[in-house]
Formats: C-alpha cells, sequence, structure tokens
C-alpha cells in the first residue's frame, strides 16, 4: 500500500516544499521570486516582512518565502526556519563590500537547529554587471566547500533576464525529489 502510494504522488504530484529566499538589502531577492513566478522582471521597492508565492515546477511545488533583508529585519530570519527545506541565498555579485557580512549571516543561519537538513542554494546575482564576481569566486569568499554535511549549489544568475534562474529551480526540484 505505501509503495502504491508513493507511485501515486510521483505521477500526481507533491506536497508543498518549503523555500526561504534571504540575502542582504538589495541584492534581487524579491525580483527573483517573481521572474520564479511570472518570468519576467518586476518593478520592487524594499521588502518589509515578507512575500510568499507557491511556485510549481514541473509536479513539485514549492512554498517560497522572500525576506525582507535590511539589517533591522536579519535578526527575524529564524521566526522563518520551521520546516524549511532549502535556502536560497541571494548575493549581490557587485557587492564586495558587504560580502563578509554575508557569509557571516550564512553561517549564523545554517547554525540553527531547524535548518540543520535544509538544502542551500546559492544564486550569484547580477552577472549582466561589469565587475561582477563569478560564482566560485563567491562560494569561495562564503567558504561553501566547509558545508561537507549539507547538499549545496551556487548558482550564477541574472534576476532581470532570468538567465541561471531555470538551471536553479531544477537543482531544487532534484533535491525534493531525491529525499
Amino acid at each position: 500500500m505505501g509503495l502504491l502510494f508513493a507511485k501515486l504522488m510521483t505521477v500526481f504530484g507533491d506536497r508543498e516544499h518549503k523555500v526561504i529566499i534571504v540575502g542582504l538589502d538589495n541584492a534581487g531577492k524579491t525580483t527573483i521570486l517573481y521572474q520564479f513566478l511570472t518570468k519576467e522582471a518586476v518593478q520592487t521597492s524594499p521588502t518589509i516582512g515578507s512575500n510568499v508565492e507557491e511556485i510549481a515546477v514541473k509536479k513539485t511545488r514549492f512554498l517560497v518565502w522572500d525576506i525582507g533583508g535590511q539589517e533591522s529585519l536579519r535578526a527575524t530570519w529564524n521566526s522563518y526556519y520551521c520546516n524549511t527545506e532549502i535556502v536560497i541565498l541571494v548575493v549581490d555579485s557587485t557587492d564586495r563590500e558587504r560580502l563578509t557580512v554575508t557569509k557571516e549571516e550564512l553561517h549564523r543561519m545554517l547554525a540553527h537547529e531547524e535548518l540543520q537538513n535544509a538544502s542551500v542554494l546559492v544564486l550569484a546575482n547580477k552577472q549582466d554587471m561589469k565587475n561582477s564576481m563569478s560564482a566560485a569566486e563567491i562560494s569561495q569568499s562564503l567558504t561553501l566547500g566547509s558545508l561537507n554535511a549539507r547538499s549545496w549549489h551556487v548558482q550564477a544568475c541574472c534576476a532581470l533576464t532570468g538567465e541561471g534562474l531555470p538551471a536553479s529551480l531544477d537543482w531544487m526540484r532534484s533535491r525534493v525529489v531525491a529525499n
């Protein structure tokens, strides 16, 4: 009976998987969320609190929480961690000065008990800009190699054009379908 149910779930779709999108202010989190949803760039303003949308990729459904990244809001991020399966960290690839802050926020988050099993997707956004850091540079700066007990991936992208985002959705889907 359990095998039959599992087969039916693969045919008729899966449960909803919780995803949080975090990153410093102005990294492109909300633009990415709505690019996932509408496949076009939308005009955004700084997020106070959060935005939430359901995104379907093939038959896999993600409930995606886009959380404000201003310094005053980062202390509230942990109230969104419960049942999170994937953490998307959006990095402004041109913001070299704040990459250390991004690294500190990421490692503080991942130390939280409720995120111990969450996969991490780092979106190296703004790749269309001059002097943007490569995905490899960002990976090294964030010391992602130290996350050996966790599934993680870095994807270069451009929120405005959507470049790199379909591949990131495929990676997310592979993480939850495999589990």
